[in-house]
């Protein structure tokens, strides 16, 4: 495994193994990582979001839409969890590193095709400009620093190369107020009543709110935050807002319809629930230019 990677190190960085995964010191663990590993660490947990989460067919069929065919490509996935993307799909990449910082979603990520790689998102040991697709899914918020994270994904990027992004929230339809901000609140304690999704136990609830660090009200990713980290990097930015609902049709502009609750969430903040503005997220498909 290391002789697959080591050509993408940077000079003078050694890559420790145990196991199957390889690993670069995480010189500054912060709250997110913390949080991010307790949650994506346990197994069951791990196992039902592998299993439940971006197994749609419109998730599918809307992501190989934006990379296309990746065989025979390096590909960097970060914050790949326990694999979710290319558990989906069945081209073979010349390679497929995933980067996490949780060691058993790694473990699962390996079963996948992944080579796993536990690391900091904002400080990879890679070279610069090796990869020709770059991703990160549902990544971006639960990292502190969303600029720091999207910047160092944009480094590993070839000229010609693809930057993907997708299933972060869009700060705009996020952002409740007024009586769909006291709803929001309320979730939790409806949630764990109901048992519903990934809040069966008030540890497994406490885990998975802490690891979405902008995933709330007044937190989120913008069309503008995207453009204006990559732009001056040298992409050609182009940015989808959708309710998950779409597939491939979400690259021709189309946005789908959200669950009513959305609906009912923007209308309730004062919000057209219909708008651009209140579409759940945004994918961008960043294109790097080959001379800038």
């Amino acid at each position: 495994m290391q002789s697959e990677i080591l050509p993408f190190v940077q000079e003078g960085i050694r890559l420790e193994q145990a196991g199957s995964i390889l690993s670069h010191p995480i010189r500054n663990p912060s709250e997110a990582i913390g949080a991010n590993a307790s949650y994506f660490g346990n197994r069951e947990w791990a196992e039902e979001y592998l299993h439940f989460c971006h197994r749609e067919d419109t998730f599918r069929s809307r992501w190989l839409k934006a990379i296309g065919n990746y065989s025979d490509k390096i590909v960097v996935d970060i914050g790949c969890g326990p694999g979710n993307i290319f558990a989906n799909f069945d081209h073979k990449p010349k390679l497929l590193i995933g980067v996490d910082v949780a060691p058993v979603s790694l473990e699962m990520a390996a079963n996948h095709g992944y080579l796993p790689l536990l690391a900091d998102a904002t400080d990879l040991p890679f070279k610069s400009g090796f990869a020709d697709i770059v991703v990160l899914n549902a990544a971006l918020h639960h990292c502190e620093n969303m600029e720091s994270v999207l910047s160092e994904a944009a480094r590993l990027v070839k000229p010609g190369g693809l930057l993907v992004t997708d299933h972060d929230p869009q700060k705009s339809a996020w952002n409740y107020k007024g009586i769909a901000r006291l709803l929001w609140n309320l979730r939790l304690l409806i949630y764990r009543l109901t048992k519903k999704g990934f809040h069966k136990t008030g540890s497994q609830q406490y885990w998975g709110i802490a690891s979405e660090i902008h995933h709330k009200p007044g937190h989120g990713v913008t069309k503008e935050f995207f453009y204006r980290i990559l732009g001056p990097l040298g992409f050609e930015v182009n940015i989808y807002p959708h309710n998950h609902t779409k597939g491939p049709e979400v690259l021709d502009g189309k946005r789908g319809r959200a669950h009513i609750k959305y609906l009912l969430g923007n209308l309730l903040s004062g919000r057209n629930p219909f708008s651009e503005k209140s579409a759940l997220s945004l994918m961008c498909i960043a294109k790097k230019l080959q001379n800038p």
